[in-house]
């Protein structure tokens, strides 16, 4: 299709273009107040992660009204993770910026700080209500995974999480304009496209290569929910699986959040660790499932 101005997102080798991005809603009814299309992309996510995580309850013969009672406290307390995970991390801009740590419609949103938030809600709400806390995580974390392929979405609209230059397939071209100047390298300056009169910054889509490699997992952890060996199988899979693809998109980022004065992408070696836990927890319980599988056998 021919068209007649110069695009604001293009995939250069797929023929694919974005004429006009739009980031929000207006809303006259509430005085003009603006909805951005991040936040309701995000509130998709997490409608339908209650929804899936709702059905896996009741597959497995648990009330699905827990999971919206806990839904409640885990919204809640993973925005705020989210939120001091990325403060804490840029603390640099924030220390001189003290009154910006409460403006979220500003960005500065990060899912480890949520799954953490989350994990540590779930370990509370099951204490206090006497829920099976292993078996409630099987549960969620399918939706977790799910809300999460839908939720990066939101980063298109807002022109954010992308990676260094590429050329390769789903090269993503982006009018410089609409980036913030922070996210922009020197490699893509270097590389910088001008289109009838407009600079684009040409990068690696990684909001697009997690969203579909979150859909993965949850194809997989759908999957084995069905076949799991123990409690905990599916939270454990997901951390493994999750974490193997955030610690290779997490490196083609130029929006990283660092260690302090490390160096270190602090995602990347929170997946690494991830990983190496959840592969021990699961090898370990299989081991066990797989020795108690013998004795028994013997014994008979």
């Amino acid at each position: 299709m021919c068209l007649t101005a110069a695009p604001d997102i293009n995939f250069v080798n797929l023929g694919i273009q974005v004429q006009h991005l739009v980031d929000g809603i207006t809303l006259p009814i509430f005085g003009g107040f603006k909805v951005m299309f991040y936040g309701l992309i995000i509130g998709v996510g997490i409608i339908v992660g209650m929804l899936i995580a709702w059905r896996n309850a009741k597959a497995v013969g648990m009330d699905g009204d827990v999971i919206f009672d806990f839904a409640i406290y885990a919204i809640i307390f993973s925005v705020i993770g989210a939120r001091l995970y990325y403060v804490i991390f840029s603390w640099d801009y924030y220390k001189d910026n003290l009154l910006q740590i409460f403006n979220t419609r500003g960005g500065g949103l990060a899912i480890y700080g949520a799954v953490i938030a989350a994990v540590l809600t779930l370990l509370i709400y099951c204490r206090v209500k006497k829920v099976p806390v292993l078996k409630l995580a099987d549960c969620c974390f399918p939706g977790l995974i799910a809300g999460q392929a839908i939720g990066r979405w939101g980063n298109f609209v807002n022109c954010e999480a992308f990676g260094g230059y590429t050329n390769n397939l789903f090269a993503m071209q982006i009018r410089r304009s609409l980036v913030n100047p922070s996210m922009i390298s020197q490699e893509l300056l270097d590389h910088l496209v001008v289109t009838d009169g407009v600079e684009y910054i040409q990068v690696h889509p990684t909001f697009l290569y997690e969203s579909v490699w979150n859909l993965g997992v949850l194809a997989v952890l759908l999957i084995m929910l069905k076949r799991k060996k123990f409690d905990g199988q599916i939270m454990c899979l997901y951390f493994l699986l999750y974490g193997l693809g955030r610690f290779w998109i997490e490196g083609l980022r130029t929006d990283q959040l660092i260690l302090f004065a490390t160096g270190i992408p602090v995602s990347q070696l929170l997946s690494a660790v991830m990983v190496l836990a959840a592969a021990a927890v699961l090898i370990w319980n299989l081991r066990k499932q797989k020795n108690r599988r013998t004795s028994e056998a013997f014994d008979r």
